[in-house]
């Protein structure tokens, strides 16, 4: 796909849950840039997470008709929903970063501010760049199963009572991680060996930032290379729990011995033949969702054409955010 022309119109699809600042301010300065840049633009303002998924489709058509930029405004599960209808449509797609921890709009070197974004978008160019798929649900930074989709529930709970802040959502996911919790048993397809596995959470990343901010070396470089990375932890107690927790949270996830890593393009999950599971619950991008056994994990390389920063600006992104992720701690980006 090849750049938009020089007046193709935005059309936005901003959460009105996501950002720290007010709906209309954010909404009038999206209008302001764009139409000072002499630049037509739409904002569709979804304000029941429910409803995202259609108005996304909705904008989409739109969109590829009109010749237009698809563009999401919101965290990152805002941002896999758009991405999945801009895929389906062929649209260019943009992104205005409005989450917690925005991995996927910071590993493309797109700004947090948002009237930078919005500038940003103006001088972008197409990058097509690598999208995960599990079944029909698309990912852009992680999918899992098992211990991380509760996790993202219960800090979506703890969120609403405490606030929207990345200490709320570790403090969050220390908690739900130390807890009481069911271990998994699966079997893995790889390469047409079956492999069995024992692991409270089984978790897929796409997002090259992640995998180097918890010390994961050499999947960080997975993406490039047009694969997805999974990682696995033992089954181990509270206080070997912890270890890991604190490993992941100081870039030093990848020197534990309880921790099974890899990386592939394609992977089947099966549970075992006489457990009955038919459906089992899995987290894309934050969202949680119930889907069909067997899952079936694919690298879709180069399927999103989406609108990044020239390379001068995104080398410049890329370590300003290297910095920043050093003084930040997480559990496998559980707080994403």
């Amino acid at each position: 796909m090849q750049d938009p022309r020089p007046d193709a119109p935005f059309y936005v699809v901003l959460n009105a849950g996501s950002g720290r600042t007010d709906t209309e301010l954010r909404c009038s300065t999206i209008r302001e840039v764009l139409e000072s840049a002499g630049r037509r633009c739409e904002i569709e303002v979804v304000r029941e997470g429910a409803r995202m998924p259609a108005t996304a489709a909705e904008v989409a058509a739109r969109a590829a008709k009109d010749g237009a930029i698809l563009v999401a405004a919101g965290g990152d599960g805002t941002l896999n929903a758009v991405a999945h209808e801009a895929v389906r449509h062929g649209c260019v797609f943009g992104v205005l970063p409005q989450g917690t921890f925005n991995y996927f709009g910071r590993t493309h070197g797109i700004p947090e501010d948002l009237r930078e974004a919005v500038h940003a978008l103006l001088r972008a160019r197409v990058r097509h760049v690598q999208i995960g798929r599990v079944n029909n649900r698309s990912f852009l930074v992680n999918a899992s199963v098992g211990l991380y989709p509760r996790l993202l529930e219960e800090r979506e709970h703890d969120k609403q009572q405490y606030g929207r802040s990345r200490v709320v959502a570790l403090l969050s996911a220390l908690k739900t991680a130390l807890g009481r919790h069911r271990n998994l048993r699966i079997e893995l397809e790889l390469d047409g060996k079956v492999h069995r596995l024992r692991t409270p959470t089984l978790f897929v990343g796409n997002n090259r930032l992640q995998m180097e901010q918890v010390g994961m070396q050499p999947l960080d470089h997975a993406v490039e290379e047009g694969r997805l990375a999974a990682i696995a932890p033992r089954p181990v107690g509270k206080l070997r729990m912890l270890g890991l927790l604190l490993r992941g949270a100081f870039g030093r996830l990848g020197e534990a011995e309880d921790v099974t890593a890899f990386d592939f393009r394609n992977m089947t999950v099966r549970a075992p033949v006489l457990s009955g599971r038919r459906k089992i619950k899995v987290a894309a991008d934050g969202e949680v969702c119930k889907l069909e056994l067997p899952l079936r994990f694919e690298a879709l390389e180069g399927r999103l054409a989406l609108l990044v920063a020239d390379p001068v600006e995104q080398e410049a992104g890329d370590q300003a955010d290297r910095k920043a992720d050093h003084k930040s701690a997480s559990f496998w980006s559980a707080a994403q």
